[in-house]
């Protein structure tokens, strides 16, 4: 599947919004999942290669210039205008996701699969916790909109800087505690400290912790061992590994999980 862009909003300084529409999205079958996301497939600067394409248009391409597979949320899906809204953390010139969004112009072309997914907040717990870096602001800004009115939830979430933040609309009681590395002695420790601090209210809650994968280790050992959280019954996942490629972290990703499990 395929769609074309539509328009490129910069949110923050690490955050470009592209809406997609078009193409073959008449064919798109929404997840109710907010934490749902599509397997889309970004061209190099450069490439050769047409969009939409087939496993027959890579022949004789170079590694180089094919496409490379990423993962990304779905921001938002308008049914009725068949709009795709994927919100793109973005690093400058490094990576081919980021900097693809940050290129984007209208007419443009993404070819992705899917959505797949598997959390949206429950209606049968008191609130909502909600923990992550950039890379999770996309699932988390779809989940407390699709909270019920005047249903509390808490979200810890970690940025650059106050130039960072962005809006995160919900019909709910919200309350968002924003951590900026800027200016912190230990910016991995900045989630969890902070999320092992809190007095958390009454009643029963889901867990929604996504993000640099050190960071929501420590804090997910913290809720098994310290607030009676079950693995189980809690979503929580490494999206990224800080200092490795994503290449990189794919190679080791399964491992770390595994041993992960093992924390508590």
């Amino acid at each position: 599947m395929y769609a074309e862009v539509r328009s490129v909003e910069r949110l923050s300084p690490s955050m470009v919004r592209v809406v997609l529409s078009g193409g073959e999205l008449d064919a798109f079958e929404a997840s109710p999942a907010t934490d749902a996301y599509i397997n889309a497939r970004f061209l190099p600067l450069n490439s050769p290669v047409p969009v939409p394409f087939t496993d027959d248009d890579l022949d004789g391409i170079d590694a180089k210039l094919r496409p490379k597979p990423r993962r990304f949320t779905v921001r938002r899906w308008n049914a009725d205008a068949s709009e795709l809204t994927i919100d793109f953390v973005t690093h400058g010139d490094v990576g081919f996701a980021g900097s693809w969004a940050q290129r984007a112009r209208p007419g443009d072309r993404l070819q992705f699969s899917g959505p797949s997914g598997s959390y949206r907040p429950s209606n049968e717990v008191d609130w909502h916790l909600m923990v992550g870096d950039e890379s999770a602001l996309p699932a988390i800004g779809a989940s407390l909109e699709a909270i019920e009115p005047g249903r509390q939830a808490q979200v810890v979430a970690v940025v650059d800087d106050a130039g960072c933040e962005i809006d995160l609309p919900s019909r709910g009681d919200v309350s968002i505690t924003w951590l900026h590395r800027e200016g912190a002695d230990d910016i991995e420790a900045l989630l969890p400290d902070t999320v092992s601090a809190m007095t958390f209210p009454a009643g029963s809650f889901d867990v929604f912790v996504h993000g640099e994968a050190a960071e929501v280790r420590a804090v997910r050992k913290h809720l098994l061992a310290q607030r009676g959280v079950t693995a189980d019954s809690a979503s929580i996942s490494p999206y990224w590994r800080r200092t490795y490629t994503d290449e990189a972290w794919r190679k080791i990703k399964r491992n770390w999980v595994a041993d992960q499990a093992n924390d508590v």
